[in-house]
């Protein structure tokens, strides 16, 4: 077609030097932690969950959805949001329904979007539809409850809070309440399939330092389960030989230097254009460079294509009848299979429809169906 305007091909340069950067951002991206992480298979989903609720503590918010249905279009741009206010407090991942139907049919997902809620291993609240205010409320709840849960009650702190407060009960007693304590917290992750702590821990340590604060107008001193480097606490409960402790660590520390490093993947498709654009901008290298003779080049070709003309070429506004030389302006409410209807029929009419609908149209766009060769 020679009405079509050509442009300017990249230099040589210019594609060399984009290459290079494009090979550093996938370093720095494989380096980051990707604030959104896409579950590929129900391995990965069951490591995630588990990993998650027996060594960070923190949530995970999944949202289950699909390139072909447009709600979960719509609410993409909230969830990612979400995700970076709070990068971690929460770990989010989402699951695509047709690439990974293991895991879906697994959850039972039977609509989309569908976002489920876990922590501590186990799932505790779920909704389907695109309700970002739902979203965010379930998310707040999630990361308050992580926090109170991120507890542990050691023995001799439980022991000197009832030396200060009812030294009545012997050490003896105060073990046999620890030691319920510990029972209960190891019932939790069997429930979750996670392996037993062997420690008042959780909701469980959680629970006890409110029933003594109720009592007694004090809680014991708590200690984090969770450091801030996603690890367990592995703290002396009393139980445990301090000396095989130290063989375990020492032991831990040689095998985590020997295993080899693994290279983490770059999560390149996790990451977005104002991203990517924010990146290449950080490190001076434009994207469309150009230079005074491809300018006056492509000034050229645009006068050579407004002075061409076409004896072929049609003006798309002949199909229009003209009743009047003022249109009738025609407002159709509703983008769904009437709206648009009405409104290529208006169009050939020689009216001028103006299709008042949401972003994604009505019942057909609202599904991910597109609609196409739309007349004006």
């Amino acid at each position: 077609d020679r009405r079509t305007p050509r442009w300017p091909s990249l230099l040589p340069g210019t594609m060399r030097q984009f290459g290079a950067l494009l090979l550093a951002l996938c370093a720095t991206l494989a380096a980051a932690r990707p604030t959104v992480r896409l579950v590929r298979d129900k391995k990965e989903f069951d490591k995630l969950i588990s990993h998650h609720g027996q060594n960070t503590g923190l949530p995970v918010i999944v949202d289950f959805f699909s390139e072909s249905c447009g709600p979960c279009k719509m609410i993409a741009p909230a969830f990612n949001a979400l995700a970076k206010e709070y990068k971690g407090k929460a770990v989010f991942a989402k699951v695509d329904v047709n690439a990974n139907q293991a895991t879906s049919s697994a959850q039972g997902v039977r609509s989309m979007p569908t976002f489920q809620f876990f922590l501590g291993g186990k799932k505790k609240n779920e909704f389907s539809g695109a309700g970002e205010q739902q979203m965010r409320q379930i998310t707040g709840e999630m990361v308050r409850e992580a926090a109170r849960q991120n507890v542990l009650l050691t023995k001799q702190s439980l022991v000197e809070f009832y030396a200060k407060h009812d030294s009545s009960k012997s050490e003896a007693d105060v073990g046999e309440l620890h030691d319920k304590c510990v029972v209960g917290a190891d019932k939790s992750a069997k429930a979750a399939k996670l392996s037993k702590p062997g420690a008042c821990v959780g909701a469980a340590a959680d629970e006890l330092a409110r029933k003594l604060k109720k009592k007694y107008k004090e809680k014991p001193t708590l200690e984090k389960r969770f450091t801030e480097d996603g690890a367990a606490d592995g703290k002396d409960d009393g139980k445990k030989d301090s000396k095989k402790t130290e063989s375990k660590s020492s032991t831990s520390k040689s095998s985590k230097s020997k295993a080899p490093k693994v290279e983490e993947k770059a999560n390149v498709h996790l990451a977005t254009d104002d991203d990517l654009i924010a990146e290449l901008s950080k490190r001076g290298i434009e994207l469309n460079p150009s230079s005074p003779e491809v300018e006056e080049e492509e000034e050229e070709d645009y006068d050579e294509y407004d002075e061409d003309e076409d004896e072929d070429y049609e003006d798309p506004n002949m199909y229009h009848a003209g009743h009047s030389d003022y249109p009738e302006r025609v407002t159709v409410i509703g983008g769904g299979p009437a709206g648009l209807a009405a409104a290529i029929y208006a169009a050939r009419a020689g009216l001028r429809p103006v299709v008042v609908a949401p972003p994604f149209g009505g019942q057909l766009m609202g599904k991910g169906v597109d609609v196409e060769n739309y007349p004006g």
